[in-house]
C-alpha cells in the first residue's frame, strides 16, 4: 500500500490510501493510532476508507509526517562514505534528533540558510514506526513502512568551533525533504533488513548510487539503539544514513535552483529545488558563526 499525507483545497490535511494505477485516492476515516500498527501486513480494514474517491488534482502531497511525531538521524551507516572521508565504521550508531520545522513536503523548495556555503545532499531510506517496539524479537517488524528522505546538511557547521556543530548541521528550518508517500512493509518483503536500490540525481546528473543492504548497522540495531535511549512511538521517522557521492567528498556543494531527485526502489521518487540563498540582517551576522556576509 501507499499511505499519503495530502492537503486539499481548503487547506485540511489528512491521510489517504494512493492508488498508484490512477493517482487517485481514498481519504481515511480512522484515527492514526487504530491503523499505524497494522497495516504493515498489508490489510486495509483498519483504515475505515471513505467511500469517495478523490481525485489527484483535488490535493496535493505533503510530507508523510503525523502531527507529533519526531524525526531521529543516523550518520556515518555506509561503509563507502566513510572510506572516501579516510574514516573507519564507528563501535555505534551516532545518532540526532530534527526538529519538525526542519521537514520538507515533495516538491517544495529547499532552504538554503544563511550560515552555510556548503549545502550538502543525502539520500535515505527512512523507516517509519507503526507501534512500540516492546520486547519484539526484530524491531523491524514494528515499522509501518518507509518513505525517502534528503537529509541535507550544512557541511562546513562547526567549523569555526573545531568540533561537530550537529545543532547546525542537520536542524535547519526546511532542509529536510521527506515523501512522496510511505509504502508499507508488505510490499518491500515484510520485517528485517531492506535491499533496496537507491539513487540521488542532481540536475539530472547521478551523485549516489547503492542498496541498503549495505548499512553498518542494519534498520534492527538502528531502532533497538534509538528505543534504548528514546522510546520509539507510532509515526516517529528514523533516517537511516546516507551513502557515499556527496559533496563533502567530492567538493561540489548545491546551489541554488538546483532540482533533486531522491529515488529508492519500490518506495518512489522525491523530488525538490534548492531556494535562494537566506541573507540575515546586518545586525543578526553575529549568528553566521564567522562566515561572511553574502
Amino acid at each position: 500500500m501507499r499511505l499519503a499525507r495530502v492537503e486539499d483545497a481548503t487547506g485540511a490535511r489528512f491521510w489517504v490510501l494512493l492508488h498508484p494505477d490512477t493517482g487517485t485516492g481514498q481519504r481515511i476515516n480512522a484515527p492514526f493510532s487504530h491503523w499505524a500498527g497494522k497495516v504493515n501486513t498489508g490489510s486495509i480494514a483498519a483504515l475505515d476508507l471513505s467511500a469517495t474517491t478523490l481525485e489527484s488534482d483535488t490535493f496535493r502531497l505533503v510530507a508523510p509526517v503525523e502531527p507529533g511525531a519526531r524525526i531521529f538521524g543516523v550518520g556515518l551507516n555506509y561503509l563507502s562514505h566513510l572510506t572516501r572521508l579516510g574514516s573507519a565504521a564507528p563501535p555505534h550508531p551516532l545518532a540526532y534528533i530534527k526538529p519538525d520545522s526542519a521537514i520538507v513536503d515533495p516538491h517544495g523548495a529547499i532552504s538554503y540558510p544563511a550560515m552555510t556555503g556548503e549545502l550538502d545532499y543525502e539520500i535515505e531510506l527512512v523507516a517509519v514506526i507503526g507501534k512500540p517496539l516492546g520486547d519484539a524479537v526484530a524491531a523491524s517488524s514494528c515499522v509501518m513502512g518507509y518513505t525517502v528522505g534528503n537529509d541535507i546538511s550544512a557541511r562546513d557547521a562547526g567549523r569555526a568551533l573545531g568540533r561537530l556543530d550537529l545543532f547546525t548541521q542537520k536542524g535547519m528550518d526546511g532542509t529536510t525533504p521527506v515523501g512522496p508517500w510511505i509504502a508499507t512493509l508488505d510490499q518491500l518483503g515484510g520485517g528485517g533488513q531492506p535491499q533496496l536500490d537507491m539513487r540521488m540525481t542532481i540536475n539530472g546528473e547521478v551523485r549516489q548510487q547503492d542498496n541498503t543492504r549495505e548499512m553498518i548497522f542494519a534498520v534492527d540495531e538502528l531502532l533497538n539503539y534509538l528505543d534504548a535511549r528514546i522510546t520509539l512511538r507510532p509515526g516517529d521517522l528514523v533516517f537511516t544514513g546516507s551513502t557515499h557521492g556527496v559533496g563533502l567528498e567530492t567538493g561540489r556543494f548545491l546551489q541554488s535552483g538546483d532540482v533533486l531527485e531522491a529515488h529508492i526502489e519500490g518506495v518512489g521518487i522525491l523530488r525538490n529545488e534548492v531556494g535562494p540563498q537566506r541573507i540575515l540582517a546586518t545586525a543578526r551576522q553575529s549568528g553566521r558563526l564567522g562566515h561572511p556576509a553574502t
